[in-house]
């Protein structure tokens, strides 16, 4: 796999899969970025260039512990946009990735083409995320066979009484079967001085990226899964909301991995927002 090296010396990887036009794409967790694989197939619409957040996949463990910070990777991603020599870049967040994808707009926006926030997390933005609206999202899922347990155990955690993350899994995807366990499974994150430090004290400053997103010439795309637990269309939408250019789309039967709910129409849907405006 391919490496560059960030400000501060840390070795960082990226995988490259595709034809077509770069597009770079951070993963969530912090997480190996091979939970993603190609995106349901965009990969035959684009160059995906997956990076490896620093401390997940094969990049390297930085010396620095606070350096795993959301604010402090803004600078591994443009790293990776000056190691590319694209003056400019399509770029995808997923997750907790769209918080990185978020600040690195805020920070960069002359070098971002079109952003594509999928079932991204809010927290850069400060959008605040209800119990009562993960219940909510929740209650669609009653017919599932799981229903029971696993909103059960969702109450406990929005109430505040511990709960078990492993038992709610399934409000994650569209459909709980084989494939997606295995894709559960597979996509914990392993780092967690990574995780713990993604979002450590300073990692946001929500009035000012709201502030420089305001006046962000780029075209957004934000796609929220009709079951996101995680992300619920809702917050989605209010997040669409502090762009002054934004589509929403709302996939439906979709949870988190959109891609897996429904490759043809998430890779559609992706691959035509970042068509336009492209000679």
């Amino acid at each position: 796999m391919p490496t560059f090296t960030a400000p501060d010396g840390t070795l960082l990887s990226y995988r490259a899969t595709g034809t077509g036009a770069p597009l770079v794409c951070l993963p969530g967790g912090p997480a190996d970025s091979a939970y993603l694989g190609d995106l349901g197939g965009l990969s035959t619409h684009r160059r995906l260039i997956v990076l490896d957040l620093r401390g997940t996949g094969r990049s390297a463990v930085p010396e620095d512990p606070s350096s795993y910070r959301c604010d402090r990777l803004v600078a591994d991603v443009e790293a990776l946009r000056t190691h590319l020599g694209l003056p400019r870049i399509d770029l995808l967040g997923h997750s907790a990735g769209a918080n990185l994808a978020t600040q690195y707009a805020a920070r960069h926006p002359d070098s971002v083409r079109r952003l594509a926030l999928v079932t991204p997390g809010t927290r850069a933005v400060d959008i605040p995320i209800t119990g009562r609206t993960r219940r909510e999202v929740a209650r669609l899922r009653a017919g599932e066979p799981w229903f029971p347990a696993a909103f059960a155990a969702l109450e406990e955690i929005t109430e505040g009484r511990g709960g078990d993350w492993e038992a709610v899994a399934p409000f994650f995807y569209g459909r709980w079967d084989a494939a997606a366990q295995r894709h559960h499974a597979a996509g914990r994150p392993d780092n967690e001085e990574a995780v713990a430090g993604f979002g450590a004290e300073g990692a946001f400053t929500p009035q000012a990226t709201r502030a420089a997103l305001g006046a962000l010439e780029a075209p957004a795309l934000l796609l929220a899964g009709e079951f996101d637990l995680n992300s619920p269309p809702e917050a989605v939408a209010r997040f669409a909301e502090l762009f002054p250019d934004a589509a929403l789309t709302v996939q439906p039967g979709a949870g988190h991995y959109p891609w897996l709910d429904d490759a043809d129409r998430f890779t559609a849907a992706v691959a035509a927002f970042l068509a336009q405006g492209r000679a």
